[in-house]
């Protein structure tokens, strides 16, 4: 088994996409996929806020100067003529204009008279313009005014009028602490960038060893030889698993070194605050529990590439298996899902659960004996199908 082993590892390490698998997507694609996604969300963000927006007023002569501060705003907004009853509607989705803001002809500040103004703005509301929020921020300067001339009729002190805008306000004391908070929000992204990653290290050697062998035509010969089956089964099945634990303890790894560059070397105050609240206890814990993960694919992987014609046909299967990864994560994610009751021996989302529960530092541990348990008496169970499917000739030879 161990000579299997030997062999194999030998002749994957001689394979430079295997490598690029292992070793550079796990180390490279965690900052890249970060930094990618920071950076499109700030452009978006700094385009959305500069983008001049075109408009139009139906009924600034009943508020001229609201209208005049629109005009003023010449850095982030244009006028744009419309004639007549024109459709608002299609204006905006023609692009003409961005929004159209309707004043009604009762508008004046005199609210305690007129009664509440109720301002109709026309917009396309799903994309990332902003248009409410810059149309509020002039709107609001009205409203404040108008609040201050009625509270002046009405002979209001400053006591009188907060509780008049909120006669109850409620006071949150939010007990969890920051780790909690962000562990909750960004917790549930780290098992699914990890598993994947996993898999996709144990998918190029696991393709190779088992459908690979066969358009090789090597297979006939490993089986002949004097090794016992199961002995063969074992040394590809720890060389597949060893390629994804390599993954697994790089991305681990590449967490952990680039947090800490970002932090420390770049002087990131968020990813430095991040850092300082994850201890190095919470990463080994995240890596032990990727070992038994890491062999549930592993036998699956082998499972398929045994059953396989081709290379071509293997991948076509593991590729599939991706969406089999996803949705047990994606449960992990869904508001209400704990690490308590049955979830603890779901596979896969126990582990998606507990490494939330450590970035947030709430963690029950006595839970990891519940996960670890499941969790290799499955992997236990698929490396034995894994045996008696290779034992089957009508598999290996299909």
């Amino acid at each position: 088994m161990w000579l299997i082993f030997k062999k194999e590892f030998k002749e994957l390490l001689r394979d430079r996409k295997t490598i690029i698998f292992m070793i550079v997507l796990p180390l490279l694609l965690f900052p890249l996929i970060f930094g990618v996604a920071m950076f499109f969300m700030n452009s978006a963000a700094e385009k959305a806020e500069n983008v001049v927006l075109k408009y139009a007023i139906v009924g600034e002569q009943y508020a001229p100067d609201m209208s005049q501060q629109f005009a003023n705003e010449t850095d982030k907004f244009t006028m744009v003529d419309i004639q007549g009853e024109a459709d608002y509607a299609k204006l905006i989705k023609d692009e003409t204009l961005d929004f159209v803001l309707v004043i009604p002809e009762t508008f004046n500040n005199e609210v305690l008279t007129s009664g509440q103004h109720k301002l109709q703005l026309y917009l396309n509301d799903a994309g990332l313009n902003k248009v409410l929020g810059r149309v509020s921020e002039i709107v609001d300067v009205y409203t404040d005014e108008f609040q201050k001339t009625a509270f002046a009729n009405l002979g209001l002190n400053e006591s009188q009028q907060q509780a008049l805008l909120a006669p109850i306000v409620i006071e949150k004391e939010n007990i969890a602490d920051d780790r909690e908070v962000w562990g909750e929000r960004l917790g549930g992204l780290l098992p699914y960038f990890i598993f994947i990653l996993c898999l996709q290290g144990a998918m190029a050697p696991a393709s190779d060893l088992g459908a690979g062998e066969k358009e090789r035509g090597t297979l006939e010969t490993l089986l002949i030889s004097p090794i016992e089956r199961y002995k063969l089964v074992l040394g590809k099945f720890f060389t597949i698993g060893v390629a994804g634990l390599i993954t697994a303890l790089i991305t681990v790894s590449s967490m952990a070194i680039w947090g800490i560059v970002l932090s420390q070397g770049l002087a990131i105050e968020f990813v430095a605050e991040v850092m300082a609240m994850i201890g190095i206890i919470d990463f080994v814990l995240i890596f032990l529990m990727l070992i038994p993960v890491v062999a549930i694919f592993a036998a699956v992987l082998l499972s398929l590439s045994i059953y396989a014609r081709s290379f071509k046909e293997a991948q076509s299967y593991m590729g599939a298996l991706v969406m089999v990864v996803v949705f047990p994560v994606l449960i992990a994610m869904m508001p209400g899902v704990k690490l308590e009751g049955g979830w603890i021996w779901v596979p896969l989302t126990n582990v998606a659960l507990a490494m939330k529960e450590l970035f947030k530092g709430t963690m029950d541990y006595f839970a990891l004996f519940g996960i670890f348990t499941s969790t290799v008496a499955i992997a236990a169970a698929l490396i034995a199908f894994c045996v008696y499917w290779f034992n089957k000739e009508k598999v290996l030879f299909r």
